[in-house]
């Protein structure tokens, strides 16, 4: 019995052991970067999403820059990838969009985002979709309609901020972009209804970034919870509205997606159609709530740049002949200094821990070679705080920004990605930003009640909130 169980445990010591030296030695023609793919199955997951709360770059990066350099591989959740916070090789990815690199994100992400969102279409499709989002989100629209429409949006939520002992300014900013942007995607404006919508995304958003156990009581359960809810009222909303299509029609965005839908051979379907309109929903507020968030942080931080943005805004009001009209499209785009303000903000906020694309052949750079299939993470966060780029990295310091180009990516700058995949909705949130930063310190001064610390999990949070008591300057 003993010399059986000896020869089993030695069989399965050799076989744990040839396991362990496969995965640590990963078959490869070339020369994989450098690395550890850690336990199997596990990884180096926990050390990827334990959260910290410095604003430097994450411990996860930056102790395997330290050891491997700025590109090496590594393993989370099952998926082994390679990380690059290497900024010429990160350009390079984004230029060969299509050719050798397409996009790509984790199972996890696939779930909780949709099988057939836009982030995982190519080609013909990809082009297809992005056009029909740009009809919306593009710079034609925001001059003609949403520029007016974010106006009185941003007035009328300031307004009511001011009736309030406190304001959580997350939630506040969330909630007003999130009503905007569901009254031009699908006409949804009932007060109870739209909130109701937006707590299933808010229950989406607290477990995005999260370990992928989709069991009761996790923050992925949470997450899923809310995408299926979500898309419960988007799917009743869709079938509604082919039922009575005279009789519903609200010429918003669903009804450009239904026009779609009905045309003959169309490329698109009812699943990629809700899974577009869910994207969208969530996209257009949560990062750019977020970092109206911190801007909002670093102004009270920082009194003499909030003075220099305070100035520059007040020189638009003095020009116009009447101090209460609206922004202009002319107005805003004159906002020099405001833009450095959002870059910075942007630059230190990086909402954004990680951008994917999968090499579609063995591709030889930088004296690695990728693996045909392998994933690699792009780094922002690595390359927005490299002290080589940016001189006093942590340091907010708009600026750093005079007479540089702040209206697109590069690859020293990538908030909004970059190549062929730049944010189609970076416009969109530019000028939320800009008309909120105007009408806010024009006509309103405010201080921190509480909270304003904030936390990597490992995108950007605010774990108790940032609270502010808005009051009107003239009192």
């Amino acid at each position: 019995m003993w010399p059986i169980l000896a020869c089993l445990l030695t069989l399965a010591t050799i076989y744990f052991t040839r396991l362990i030296y496969k995965r640590r030695n990963p078959s490869c023609k070339g020369n994989l970067p450098p690395g550890s793919l850690g336990l199997p199955l596990i990884g180096e997951t926990l050390a990827f999403f334990a959260p910290y709360t410095a604003s430097d770059l994450h411990p996860f990066v930056r102790k395997r820059i330290e050891r491997y350099g700025p590109v090496f591989k590594t393993s989370v959740v099952g998926q082994p990838f390679i990380v690059s916070a290497d900024e010429d090789l990160n350009h390079f990815i984004f230029q060969q969009e299509g050719r050798l690199f397409e996009s790509w994100w984790p199972r996890a992400f696939k779930d909780t985002f949709g099988q057939q969102n836009v982030g995982h279409m190519h080609g013909v499709m990809y082009k297809y979709l992005k056009s029909l989002i740009l009809s919306l989100f593009g710079v034609e629209s925001l001059k003609e309609t949403l520029l007016h429409e974010m106006n009185l949006f941003v007035r009328r939520t300031l307004h009511e901020w001011v009736t309030k002992p406190s304001v959580e300014v997350k939630d506040g900013t969330a909630a007003m972009i999130f009503g905007l942007t569901a009254k031009k995607l699908i006409s949804y404006e009932d007060e109870q209804s739209l909130n109701s919508l937006r707590q299933s995304f808010v229950a989406f958003v607290d477990g995005l970034i999260s370990f992928p156990l989709d069991i009761p009581g996790t923050a992925h359960h949470k997450c899923m919870e809310g995408r299926r809810n979500a898309m419960k009222v988007l799917r009743e909303m869709l079938h509604d509205r082919q039922k009575n299509p005279q009789e519903n029609r609200k010429r918003d965005f669903f009804d450009r997606v239904i026009d779609e839908l009905n045309k003959e051979k169309s490329l698109l379907t009812e699943g990629i159609a809700l899974d577009l309109m869910f994207i969208l929903l969530f996209a257009s507020f949560e990062t750019t709530s977020l970092a109206l968030t911190l801007a909002l942080k670093y102004l009270i931080d920082h009194p003499q740049v909030l003075a220099k943005v305070t100035e520059e805004q007040e020189k638009i009001l003095k020009k116009r002949e009447d101090p209460n009209a609206s922004i202009t499209w002319t107005e805003y785009k004159s906002m020099s200094f405001t833009f450095q303000v959002i870059n910075e903000t942007l630059r230190l906020a990086n909402i954004a821990p990680g951008i994917f694309r999968k090499a579609l052949q063995d591709i030889e750079i930088k004296g690695y070679t990728i693996p045909a299939g392998w994933p690699i993470m792009v780094c922002p966060p690595a390359v927005h705080l490299n002290p080589k780029t940016y001189e006093d990295p942590l340091k907010f310091d708009p600026g750093r920004w005079e007479g540089l180009d702040t209206n697109g990516g590069s690859k020293n700058f990538m908030a909004f990605g970059g190549g062929m995949r730049f944010c189609v909705g970076a416009d969109f949130s530019k000028l939320q930003m800009c008309i909120f930063l105007h009408h806010l310190v024009t006509k309103y001064r405010w201080e921190a009640v509480k909270g304003g610390e904030t936390e990597r999990r490992p995108g950007l949070a605010f774990p108790n909130g940032f609270h502010i008591h808005l009051m009107e300057k003239h009192k």
